[in-house]
């Protein structure tokens, strides 16, 4: 991730500040209507890990980076809010589109997301290593059923990244 290593990285910021204030308990309540039992901290922390994926996705758009399937129910639930997602991506001067799979823990590769969680941290944010295991993990169970991984041959026919097409 060569693009990472010429950058200096911000001072670390909270990611909940790219939302306004009243719009973030909408995306949280989305989660938690689609995650049955989960504890409200936990649909907090995952919108705010989808935050920091989407900040370091419109950072560096050529760097193929994914999030974990925890991480992706964040970003669900923020596209779902059209509104407050267009908003997002116009105040990071780029619109970061979603292209999911369905699921396959035959082709996850752990390496995509150790170069998304550097690319966080790029970005001026720590992520959360507890947001970004692997589909398989069930730690944190999520409704959502995506996994993105490499382009072909390895992985799907379209671009799975967060540079592909919408």
């Amino acid at each position: 991730m060569t693009v990472l290593q010429d950058q200096t990285a911000p001072e670390v910021s909270s990611a909940r500040g790219l939302l306004a204030p009243e719009a973030f308990p909408g995306v949280v309540d989305t989660i938690l209507d689609n995650n049955p039992g989960m504890e409200r901290d936990v649909a907090e922390q995952i919108v705010a890990e989808a935050l920091k994926f989407v900040a370091a996705c419109a950072r560096f758009p050529g760097e193929r980076l994914r999030p974990s399937r925890v991480v992706d129910e964040g970003w669900h639930a923020l596209i779902l809010h059209t509104g407050v997602y267009a908003g997002l991506c116009r105040s990071l001067h780029r619109f970061v589109h979603h292209v999911p799979e369905r699921p396959d823990t035959t082709r996850h590769s752990p390496g995509a997301l150790a170069r998304t969680q550097e690319a966080i941290k790029a970005a001026g944010y720590e992520p959360d290593p507890l947001m970004w295991t692997g589909p398989a993990d069930g730690t944190i169970p999520v409704a959502a059923t995506c996994e993105h991984s490499e382009p072909p041959p390895a992985g799907c026919g379209a671009d799975c990244s967060n540079t592909g097409p919408n």
